[in-house]
């Protein structure tokens, strides 16, 4: 009997195949997926909300946000910090405190009361594994004071967002609304239709996206913007963070995995 036969039972050899099917079925191992299109965020979508954006602005690296989601980010950020750093400046008072003098030395305890005693117990805020010698749960350092991006890492500022102008394309007639066309903008200089499979650049002269081939082959001769023909210079060029096609040329990561229990023997 070959093991392609539908009742294959005499194969000596586990396969591949069979190995994933058993690890899928039991639950067990990593569960690996390839992420295709409808994973990927369009490259015109807030990074926060994943919608199309009605006010998007950029960030030093290339992030699309909506105005409105992200100053709510921001804010709620704030509100973290402080009271991540209230907890730390409490916390380093306590410390600094000394402890009163005991009029009377307390009994050194046995051994086995010891070892009961240091237990940590999970119900206890101030005997949990994680929490301090102080009896808080907070981490004897400095929190950061910095309000990152969500995407990149780096600090996000408010006056560091850049609005973004983008160029639609003209209507065709088919009175779909514009979340539901699928070529929604276009290059402000050779009106190429952007996308995800689309390297794309935004101007802060102008606050235009046009695609990056545009850019290389006409903009960077003269160093204009040509859209109102002010000096450009690298600073003022960020190229924008595509949500992905599928393809591997597009993306860095395109697997998602599940870490699991392994089947031992």
């Amino acid at each position: 009997m070959t093991r392609h036969a539908k009742n294959c039972t005499a194969g000596s050899v586990y396969t591949y195949h069979e190995k994933k099917k058993d690890m899928k079925m039991g639950g067990y191992g990593t569960q690996a997926e390839r992420l295709g299109k409808d994973a990927q965020r369009e490259f015109d979508c807030c990074c926060l909300s994943l919608q199309p954006c009605r006010d998007p602005v950029i960030t030093p690296e290339g992030y699309i946000y909506d105005r409105e989601a992200v100053l709510e980010f921001i804010v709620k950020q704030k509100i973290a910090i402080a009271k991540k750093q209230k907890e730390y400046e409490k916390q380093k008072n306590q410390k600094a405190e000394p402890e009163p003098p005991s009029a009377k030395q307390p009994p050194k305890p046995k051994s086995s009361e010891l070892k009961s005693d240091a237990l940590p117990s999970f119900w206890v805020p101030s005997l949990t594994p994680q929490a301090s010698s102080s009896g808080s749960g907070v981490s004897s350092k400095p929190p950061d004071t910095e309000v990152r991006c969500p995407m990149s890492g780096q600090p996000l500022r408010s006056k560091k967002l850049y609005p973004v102008k983008w160029t639609l394309v003209p209507d065709d007639g088919s009175g779909k609304s514009l979340i539901a066309k699928k070529a929604r903008y276009m290059c402000a200089v050779s009106h190429d239709i952007l996308g995800n499979s689309v390297p794309c650049v935004f101007l802060k002269t102008s606050g235009h996206v046009v695609t990056e081939e545009c850019f290389e082959k006409v903009i960077k001769k003269d160093w204009l913007d040509p859209t109102n023909g002010a000096k450009l210079k690298e600073k003022d060029v960020i190229r924008l963070q595509r949500g992905g096609t599928g393809f591997a040329s597009t993306n860095e990561k395109l697997t998602a995995a599940i870490q699991k229990p392994v089947m031992q023997a």
